[in-house]
This record gives C-alpha cells, sequence and structure tokens, in this order.
C-alpha cells in the first residue's frame, strides 16, 4: 500500500552541487545574490547555498568545537533559485541527448551546453 505523500517518480533537477546560481526569491538581504550550490537534498527539493539563508544554531561543547552560537546555512526550495550560464546571465534549463545518447544540460537563453 502507497503512502499518501509518496511520489511515484523524484523529479529530475536542474542544479547541482557546485552550479553558480541567482537566488530569485526569498528574504530581501539575499534576493539576487549569485551563489555557489554547496549541497543539494533531492528528497525534499532543497539545495544548500554559501551565504543564503544563514540561522543561528546553538550548539553545545564538544572536545573538537568549544560551542556557542555558530551562523549555519539553512536549505532554500530548489524553486527560488536560478541557474547562471557562463555568461553570467541567469537561465533557464533545458535537457537534450548529445551525439552519444548522453542527457546533457542547456541553457535555454544561450542554446550552449552546461556539463
Amino acid at each position: 500500500m502507497k503512502k499518501a505523500n509518496q511520489k511515484r517518480f523524484a523529479p529530475k533537477l536542474k542544479i547541482k552541487k557546485g552550479d553558480k546560481v541567482v537566488v530569485i526569491a526569498g528574504a530581501y538581504k539575499d534576493r539576487s545574490k549569485v551563489v555557489e550550490v554547496l549541497e543539494v537534498i533531492p528528497e525534499l527539493n532543497r539545495a544548500i547555498v554559501e551565504e543564503v539563508n544563514i540561522r543561528k544554531k546553538h550548539q553545545k561543547p564538544t572536545q573538537d568545537n568549544p560551542g556557542g552560537i555558530i551562523d549555519k546555512a539553512a536549505p532554500i526550495h530548489i524553486s527560488n533559485l536560478m541557474l547562471v550560464d557562463t555568461s553570467g546571465e541567469p537561465t533557464r534549463v533545458g535537457r537534450k541527448a548529445d551525439d552519444g545518447g548522453n542527457i546533457k544540460r542547456y541553457s535555454k537563453k544561450s542554446g550552449e551546453i552546461l556539463d
């Protein structure tokens, strides 16, 4: 029996770790920043990007860490990010097969291959 919130297929994400993205929605101070993706969480459709959605975390002291209040990047939804191509312009992302039959990402604005 299927769970109520379980999807049959996971959506293919257009953003990968290491990509340059621009924040198109969210907190006013974070909007229009061009930053790098640190981690992608496909189960939640979210990504952790540097210097965006920073939260305070109270950390207990350990042998390695002195503890205290630290700043930590929280995940942001993928729909609030837009990929930046090599020319520096934000673009939508498409997928098409190359000559060898491999699927590649391409910029819909300029048409160039992103991978």
